[in-house]
């Protein structure tokens, strides 16, 4: 399916690696049908390869950037899927803006590190109004635990980050699930994955 990059689609290394990983916390995870939200789609090469392998779930993508859209519409052409939705424009920091009204499920694959403190903040925001009791939560990338030692890379990935950018950066996973928890969203699990990034699944309280 991603294989060959269709014209207007960007593909990214990093995805190749991790997609298959994604998929294997996510598939028993999500709800059996309904819709997923992804927030912060990018390239949209895992929207289009969790809605391939998840065929009763509709998968809408969403991103801020005008080239990311195009990328995910270029995906989605070539996919041909039927619950891969057309892609929405949204914002992750101005959840008041955000083009849907509900959502089963939402998934945010590195963002977070990748973005201001206050996208996290109309994130979390977001998913406490739109996800009902039980809905999900899912988060993907790198972060710093109290009390374990932080990877080598991690460390130099956070300062190559705060280089580009000094609002960007690791996060913090006690200030990540203090936050969610303001907005009813419970920190449910932890799950270690490959290269030093985690998967953290919050459920609506």
């Amino acid at each position: 399916m991603l294989d060959f990059i269709p014209a207007g689609a960007r593909s990214s290394p990093s995805t190749a690696r991790n997609r298959d990983p994604i998929l294997a916390v996510l598939e028993p995870r999500l709800p059996a049908t309904g819709i997923v939200l992804e927030i912060a789609a990018g390239a949209g090469e895992h929207a289009t390869h969790n809605a391939a392998a998840l065929p009763n779930l509709q998968w809408q993508p969403t991103d801020p950037d005008p080239e990311a859209l195009a990328s995910i519409a270029a995906w989605r052409e070539h996919a041909g899927l039927p619950n891969l939705l057309a892609p929405l424009m949204l914002d992750a920091s101005r959840p008041d803006t955000w083009p849907v009204d509900r959502a089963d499920a939402i998934v945010n694959i590195n963002m977070i590190h990748i973005s201001p403190w206050v996208a996290a903040q109309g994130l979390m925001a977001g998913a406490g109004r739109l996800l009902p009791a039980g809905g999900m939560l899912f988060l993907y990338g790198p972060y710093i635990e109290s009390g374990a030692e932080t990877a080598p890379s991690n460390l130099a990935f956070d300062l190559d980050l705060k280089r580009r950018n000094p609002a960007w950066g690791i996060r913090h996973l006690d200030d990540v699930t203090a936050l969610a928890a303001q907005h009813g969203l419970g920190f449910a699990e932890r799950i270690a994955m490959p290269a030093n990034n985690l998967s953290l699944i919050f459920v609506r309280k």
